[in-house]
This record gives C-alpha cells, sequence and structure tokens, in this order.
C-alpha cells in the first residue's frame, strides 16, 4: 500500500518544480507573454480548422494549457490546440457534430492519465534518436510552411499539405508582390532573430510582435490581422456523455496522438533548455488531466505543442511558471485587451515562427545523425520527409517501421556461424562449428553453410555464443543438422542454455542428439568423445564442403 501511494505521489506536482523561480521569474514572465500572444491566433485558427468555434480553441489553450503546467513532467512544455489535433478531429466533427469534441476530450484524456498512471510514458525511450531527429526537423519544415502564407499576405485555399500551400503561396507572392508585408516580415524576422544574440534574456518574439505592430499602424499599411475575438470564455458545463460508446475508438486514436505528441514535444524541448529532462509519466499524467478539464469546461482536446514550447524555452523559460503565464496572459488577452490583440498583423506572427522553426533545427544533430550510419540516415531522412509529406502519426509509424527493419537486417549480420580452430592431436575427423551472435528468423541463411569436409566424421557445435534463439533459428538448426547425419556426420552439442535447450527439444533439433548421449556441457568433454568416436567411425564417402555428392 506503501509502495502504491509512494508511487502516486511521485506523479504530482512538487516544490522543485519551480527551483530558481526567484532568480528566473522575470524571464519566465516574459517567455510566458511571448508565447501567450503567439498561440493566440494558433488557438483560433486550429479550433477553426477542426470545425469548432474560436472560443473552444481559446478556453483549450487557457484551460488546458494551466493544468498541463501545473501536472506536467516537463518543465517548458507549453499545451493547446495543435494542427495534428485538429486533422483527427475534422472527420469526427464533421460526422458527430461540434458537441463531440468536449466528451472525446474527457475520454482521451482519462485514457491518457491511465497510461501515465502505469507507467508507459517510458515506452518512448525506445524511440531511435534519428527518428526524433527526423520528426523534429520535419515538424519545423511543417511549421515554416504553415506559416508562408501569412508571411506573404497570400490567402491559400484548398491546399491541405502545407508544403504544398506555401508553394502555392509563393507562386502567388512572385506574381503579385506586397512590398508592405515583405517590409514587415523582414523587420519581424531581423528583431526575432538577432536580439537574442544580444541576450537570451531578451524577449525578442515579443518585441518583434509589438514593433511590427507599431510599424503597420504608424504607416497605415493595409495588412491582414487576427480579427474580433470572442467576447469571453464559454461556462464550464458537463459534456453530453449520451453516446460515449460510439467515441470509444477515436478517443483512443485521439489519446494515442496526444501522448505521442505530447512526450516528442518534450523530449525535443529536453534539448533546448539545461537541467533536468522531463518525466514522461508525470507529463502523461499532466496532458491526461488537462484534456479532462478542458472537455469538462467546453474545450476541445489538447496536446504539447512543439512550436510554442520551442518559442516558450527559447525566450527564456526556466519554470512551469512560464507556460502559467501563457494561460494568463491568453485569459487577459480575450477578456480585457481583445481590441488591441486584434489588430496585430498575422505577418508578424507568422515572422516569429518561421525564426521559430529554424532554431528548432539543431544543426549539429543533423550532421551527427548524418554522419554515422547509412541506417540511421536513412531512418532520420524517410521520417522527416514523412511528416511533411503525411502527418504525424504517420512518420512515426514510418520511422519506426524503418528503424525495425534496419535493426533486424544489422542484427543478422552480426551472426557468424564458422569452422573453430580444432585442437591439435584431434586429426581431421573432428570438425568444430562456432555460431556466435543471433540465431533467429532473419539471420538462418547464414546457417546454411554448416557442412562437414570430406574427411570429417564428427561435427562439434559450439552454442555457448549464441545470443538470441527463435523458432525459426532452432528450425534452421535443426534442418542443418540433419543434414549432416543424413550423410552419415555425428553432430555433438555443446554450449546451449536451458531455455535454448528448451527450444531446440521442442522443434526436434536436440532430441535426437541428446537421446545418443551427444548433448555436452564443456568443450574438453564434447572433444573427447568426438575423438573417440571418429575413431571408431569409418570414414563416409562423399561427404564434402558443399553438401554435393563427391564425384
Amino acid at each position: 500500500m506503501n509502495a502504491l501511494a509512494d508511487r502516486l505521489r511521485a506523479l504530482l506536482p512538487r516544490r522543485a518544480d519551480y527551483r530558481g523561480l526567484r532568480r528566473s521569474w522575470p524571464r519566465d514572465l516574459a517567455a510566458g507573454a511571448t508565447v501567450g500572444v503567439v498561440a493566440l491566433p494558433l488557438a483560433l485558427a486550429f479550433a477553426v480548422a477542426s470545425g469548432v468555434g474560436p472560443a473552444v480553441g481559446l478556453v483549450t489553450a487557457v484551460v488546458a494549457g494551466a493544468v498541463a503546467a501545473v501536472f506536467g513532467g516537463s518543465r517548458v512544455q507549453v499545451s493547446g490546440p495543435t494542427g495534428a489535433m485538429a486533422v483527427v478531429l475534422v472527420p469526427l466533427v464533421a460526422e458527430h457534430g461540434p458537441q463531440v469534441v468536449y466528451p472525446l476530450a474527457v475520454l482521451a484524456g482519462l485514457l491518457v492519465l491511465a497510461a501515465g498512471v502505469f507507467r508507459l510514458g517510458r515506452l518512448l525511450e525506445y524511440v531511435p534518436w534519428p527518428l526524433v531527429e527526423g520528426f523534429t526537423v520535419g515538424i519545423a519544415v511543417v511549421i515554416a510552411a504553415q506559416q508562408v502564407p501569412h508571411a506573404l499576405g497570400v490567402e491559400v485555399t484548398g491546399q491541405e499539405n502545407a508544403a504544398a500551400a506555401a508553394a502555392v503561396a509563393i507562386g502567388g507572392f512572385l506574381a503579385a508582390p506586397d512590398p508592405a508585408v515583405l517590409g514587415v516580415l523582414v523587420l519581424t524576422v531581423l528583431l526575432a532573430g538577432v536580439l537574442p544574440r544580444l541576450h537570451r534574456a531578451v524577449p525578442a518574439g515579443l518585441i518583434a510582435v509589438v514593433a511590427g505592430t507599431l510599424v503597420a499602424e504608424l504607416a497605415g499599411l493595409d495588412l491582414a490581422v487576427i480579427g474580433t475575438l470572442p467576447a469571453g470564455l464559454p461556462v464550464p458545463a458537463l459534456p453530453d456523455l449520451g453516446g460515449v460508446g460510439a467515441l470509444v475508438g477515436p478517443a483512443f486514436v485521439v489519446a494515442f496522438l496526444a501522448a505521442l505528441e505530447s512526450l516528442l514535444s518534450a523530449r525535443v524541448a529536453d534539448g533546448l533548455v539545461p537541467g533536468p529532462r522531463h518525466d514522461p509519466d508525470r507529463e502523461l499524467v499532466g496532458q491526461g488531466l488537462a484534456n479532462v478539464a478542458s472537455g469538462l469546461c467546453g474545450g476541445m482536446p489538447a496536446t504539447g505543442a512543439i512550436a510554442r514550447t520551442a518559442v516558450n524555452a527559447r525566450a527564456g523559460a526556466a519554470t512551469p511558471a512560464a507556460a502559467l503565464t501563457h494561460a494568463g496572459v491568453l485569459a487577459v488577452l480575450v477578456l480585457v485587451a481583445g481590441p488591441l490583440v486584434a489588430r496585430i498583423p498575422l505577418v508578424t506572427l507568422a515572422g516569429v515562427l518561421l525564426v521559430t522553426a529554424w532554431r528548432m533545427i539543431e544543426r549539429h544533430n543533423v550532421r551527427a545523425v548524418l554522419a554515422s550510419t547509412r541506417a540511421d540516415a536513412v531512418v532520420f531522412g524517410l521520417t522527416a520527409v514523412a511528416t511533411v509529406a503525411t502527418d504525424l502519426v504517420t512518420a512515426v509509424e514510418v520511422g519506426l517501421a524503418a528503424s525495425a527493419v534496419l535493426a533486424l537486417v544489422h542484427l543478422a549480420r552480426t551472426l557468424s556461424a564458422a569452422p573453430d580452430e580444432v585442437p591439435a592431436g584431434l586429426g581431421p575427423h573432428v570438425q568444430v562449428y562456432r555460431l556466435d551472435g543471433p540465431v533467429f528468423f532473419a539471420a538462418v541463411r547464414s546457417l546454411a553453410g554448416l557442412a562437414a569436409d570430406r574427411e570429417v566424421r564428427v561435427v562439434v557445435l559450439r552454442l555457448s555464443g549464441m545470443t538470441l534463439l527463435d523458432a525459426t533459428g532452432a528450425r534452421a538448426l535443426r534442418d542443418a543438422v540433419e543434414g549432416l547425419e543424413r550423410r552419415g556426420v555425428t553432430v555433438l552439442v555443446k554450449g546451449a542454455t536451458p531455455e535454448q535447450a528448451r527450444l531446440l527439444t521442442a522443434v526436434g533439433a536436440l532430441g535426437p542428439v541428446a537421446a545418443r548421449g551427444h548433448v555436452f556441457d564443456e568443450l574438453p568433454a564434447a572433444l573427447v568423445h568426438a575423438a573417440e568416436h571418429a575413431a571408431r567411425e569409418p570414414a563416409v564417402p562423399g561427404c564434402v564442403a558443399s553438401g554435393r555428392p563427391a564425384p
């Protein structure tokens, strides 16, 4: 009982989460304010893209952002509506109506919460590093591509893929250039990119947004702006759970995406800020509670958001106070400063996110992956391309599948099945084969060379170096043993572990050998028996290394 209590207590917030806040609070407040301004149009846009009203996106960013900041396992993670989640929600909203997002958020939140309690967050540790780097690069490209239409002031419709929309926007801008948009964009990018080089604590994104807005207002530029905001946040209410049975399947999909994107985002954030790494189980608990709270308060499913998390980290955030500030800033902007925020040009926000996307790519990590092995470079490239061309879930599936296949190919090549040195005095009638490495389904072709030389009467199979054995490998060993014995060669087996012996016996490879007393634990005993047996047996004509009859 005490162990369970300690386990649950470890998943709750603690004072250590805010260690150093007395020194970092100015940076945390500045970072939170910057992220709040950047997150506002994203919360609105993703909610509208999902088929629900903009107020749903705002309540999600405020409620889910605050709850995840308090209960999550990452110090700088920022949560809210995301583009990947919007893609999943669109068909569900079209089928069930906008109200479906509320119970869906609650159900998915409970599933993610359960995953955290049962400590499933550690499963991400099995995701290869090249996949994470490829995912990060792909996400950075997608974020940049999503901002290109706003950055150039070109409206693009009918393009679901961000890269395709960016290409259309660039073509439209080249056909009809707008110097005003380009000027504000360059100003924003320069400020957001250069100011952090002067001092990391400078809220470069916020300064860039304010500067771009002032230039646009003072010069009277006709630029697309955020526009009118909702007058307030919706009143919390219990969602309708009448049709919950039909949402169980979609809830698992949403929960998987929420967990995956949040954990990957938190893992990316670890590389952006110094200090302790995130706790994946706590992060799942936080995201689960955030989704439950969002659904109960009239919000949509939320996840950790890589773009906003990167902005937060790059702006100097050090504790969860920054993400809490982000939620508070959004609430204040909605309730108090709506008319002022409505005048912010979209091009300034796009410029800040373009710089953020560029900084998300750790060039030294990319070079290290590409210079490591060909397999790692392939996984990196496939994941990055799939992230840009498809979606997050598909990209991770592609990366994992490629990693698994290439790992199996590499593992299969490590199997060595070759003649070992025979001690002097045994003569030419005894041959020793040593198996080193994994004997499994992908490596069985290496066993095809097990054959005896012309004068060999006894073959000793040394299995002590066999690190892995599956049913296919055991069957291949059985076939090799039967092939040798059909040619009159006696087989002795040495060094199989109890588990390997059980599997070899189950497939019929060890039973006949053991019945003759030809299974040994030590090599000297096996060699002595081999020598005695070879001396008693006549030579077997026609037994050659290739296994074909001698001419």
